[in-house]
Order: structure tokens, then sequence, then C-alpha cells
């Protein structure tokens, strides 16, 4: 996109302003401003940007009467934030692509920016319709992607879109470019040793994820609640800790490929276990990997902590996707703040560190740490899709050189 001569055209850009909006007040405005690399480069290349975006499901949650709930799901508060932060007008369409959207678009100049209402208003878009694709792609010269955290969905305005553009005029936008480029550094070609650091609280939501990984890593150190359905397939005792006991063979297959495949999977060697879901709980630091039959693990212990340290301190590459145990709990978080002080550390070595999106940023952020690793996620389920090995529909449809549909 930086290449393409745009002055006085029209650009249709496809952002993920899917943020958190409480009271019509937007309480987290991260997304909006990682977007403002792109849009000000389109600014000055004197374009005239038509932005898309969804907020939410609001098909999901009409009103009573069937009817959407625009108090809820509607952009236009987003419109405002985002003039706020550029000191620039932004108009507003109450629809996306219907009649106020081309009087709108009609209107603009090079270097204005119209945000079209909520994509997700119009059932057409999570079909990925053709025909309202087609009317939609009618309204610009050049079509941007620069919404990766949708970019795993095969949606209207993230990827079927850009399949009535030639490859001259349809790209990535900035960040979009960045988040493929630094997943590419893991997938690719890693500096090693790579460390994989996998952690949440369910094997079955991670399968894909170490599977592949295995294919690329040296280490995996896994944390969270899912180490404990590894526990107990290999009959170690778990109490009442959080464990899937319809996947243990899966957890044991898991392990065998490591050993098969000589990558270095490491459980921990301790637990902080507590007698109840509670911050007030009662607890204790277990001597081994066994737990009291009456008590959960709620974090790693600090035996694991130093194990794990020593393995990222000596790492290359490292990508990290969940948090090591409840982190929200200040009584269990030191384990998940122990190892994002030792990703940061690693960083500042010169390892590469990719923060893989979800809990791992929350962690990242909360321990004021996002300006000392090499690159953070802003999408999460649509990287972990990535570092999982799929296809991702919005960069598919960028990158194809398939014919383009008349």
């Amino acid at each position: 996109m930086k290449q393409w001569d745009l002055k006085g055209k029209k650009v249709l850009l496809r952002v993920d302003f899917n943020v958190p909006i409480k009271d019509g007040k937007i309480t987290d405005d991260t997304r909006i401003v990682k977007s403002l690399d792109t849009i000000h480069q389109l600014i000055q290349s004197g374009a005239r940007i038509i932005i898309m975006s969804h907020l939410g499901r609001p098909l999901k949650e009409l009103n009573e009467d069937g009817t959407i709930n625009k108090s809820k799901f509607s952009l236009e508060p987003i419109a405002q934030r985002l003039g706020e932060i550029l000191t620039a007008k932004v108009s507003f369409s109450t629809d996306c692509g219907g009649e106020d959207s081309l009087q709108k678009i009609q209107a603009l100049q090079d270097g204005d920016i119209l945000l079209m209402e909520n994509t997700r208003f119009y059932k057409q878009e999570e079909k990925g319709d053709l025909e309202w694709a087609k009317s939609l792609a009618s309204l610009g010269e050049y079509y941007i992607n620069d919404a990766f955290g949708a970019a795993h969905r095969e949606h209207c305005s993230t990827a079927t879109i850009a399949r009535f553009f030639d490859n001259d005029h349809k790209s990535f936008g900035i960040l979009m470019d960045a988040e493929v480029k630094n997943a590419e550094k893991i997938l690719k070609n890693p500096a090693r040793p790579f460390t994989a650091i996998i952690g949440g609280a369910k094997v079955s939501d991670k399968i894909d994820l170490i599977s592949n990984l295995m294919d690329q890593c040296d280490h995996i150190l896994i944390g969270g609640g899912m180490a404990y359905t590894f526990f107990a397939a290999q009959n170690i005792q778990v109490g009442k800790s959080l464990c899937e006991l319809d996947k243990l063979e899966l957890a044991k297959s898991l392990l065998e490929k490591a050993k098969n495949k000589n990558v270095q999977l490491h459980l921990p060697v301790d637990s902080i276990a507590a007698n109840a879901f509670a911050n007030d709980a009662k607890y204790y630091i277990t001597p081994d990997a066994n737990i009291h039959p009456d008590y959960m693990g709620l974090d790693i212990g600090p035996e694991t902590i130093a194990r794990y340290k020593k393995i990222i301190a000596e790492s290359k590459s490292i990508v990290w996707n969940g948090p090591m145990g409840v982190f929200e709990m200040e009584n269990f978080s030191s384990g998940t703040k122990s190892i994002a002080q030792a990703v940061a550390e690693a960083t500042a070595h010169g390892c590469f560190t990719l923060i893989g999106g979800g809990d791992s940023v929350a962690a990242i952020n909360k321990y004021n740490l996002a300006d000392s690793v090499s690159f953070i996620s802003t999408g999460g389920g649509a990287m972990l899709e990535l570092l999982e090995g799929k296809v991702l529909p919005g960069i598919a449809a960028i990158l194809s050189d398939s014919p383009i549909i008349k």
C-alpha cells in the first residue's frame, strides 16, 4: 500500500475496532490506536478513506422486538473517539454501503475519513455473501485489510471482498503486515533454541497449537490448568485441580509425540495448591508434582519457575500463549509474573519474543512489560490459528493470485 499513488482515490480499509464499550463509553481504545499507522499513511497519501469494522455480535443479541440494539453495538462512539485521537473530522454513516454511505462517500475530499456502521448489522457479513461483498467492493478503488483480529473469519468485509480486487489494488495494512511477518519469524525460520510457553485452562483448547509447534520447537513449557490433565495421564495425583478426564489419551499422545520428535516438553515439578478457588484460600507449595486430594493447583511453584526461567534465558526465539496460573488472583500470580519478567529479560539479551494474544497479552500489560518484548499480537484467536498452522481466510484472500471476480 505504501507504493500506491492514492491521491483522490477511494480506499476501503477494514480495521478491527471491536473495542469494549460500557454505557456508551470506550473503556479500552488499544485497537483504535493500533490502526493509526495505516490511517495516517492513507491521510498523507491524499486517499479518501472509507473504514469498515465490526463490533460484537449484534445479531446474536437482538432487542426483545427483534431489532438491532444500536445503542450497544453502533460504531458511532468509535467514530467520535477516532476523530479525537486524530484531531480530525471523522464522518459516520448510519448504514454500511447503503444510501447514507453513498451520499457521504460522494462528499469525501482528499484525506477525509468515513466510518461506516457495524458490518455485523447485516446477516450477509458472517455468511461471506458474494453479492453483498460485490456491492461493498464497488465503493472503493483499492482494498486494505488491517483487521488481523478478524483474519480467521471468512466474512464479507475481511475475505470475500478482497476477491473483487486484483493484486495491484489490494494489500495488508501496516498492522496486519507486522502481524504476519512476526508470526513468520516464529513459524518459518526461528533462531534456536526455540521455546514455546503454553498455558491456559484446557489441553483441548491448545491441541493443534502444541502439536504444530512440536514440528518447530526445541522446548515446550506447559503451565496453567492444562498441566493437570498431563499429570493425570501419567497417574500423578491432581487432587481437585482442573482436569479433562476425557482428554487423558490425548495428553499421552502429545507426550509420546514430543518424545519421538526429540522435543523437550516440560511439565511443572511443583505447584501452588489451594483448598478453594479464591485468593484468600489456604494454600501450600507442593513438594513434587502430586497434589493433596483436597487441594487444587492454581499456579506453578518456585522450583518450576526457576527451571523455566533457565530455559527462557537460553532461548533465541520464544512464543508465549496462555498464563501459568490464575494470575488475576494475587496469591497465584507469581508464576505468570515471573515468566513475563523472564521473557522481557530474554528480549533484552537479543531473543525474539512473540506474545501470541489472549491472556498472555493481559499479563504483559498488567506487569507493564509491553515495551519490553519484541511483538504483541492484537489478534488472540487469529494468532492462535496462525500458530496452529491454519490458513487464515483474511490473509489468503490478500495473497491469492486467483482470478478477480467480475
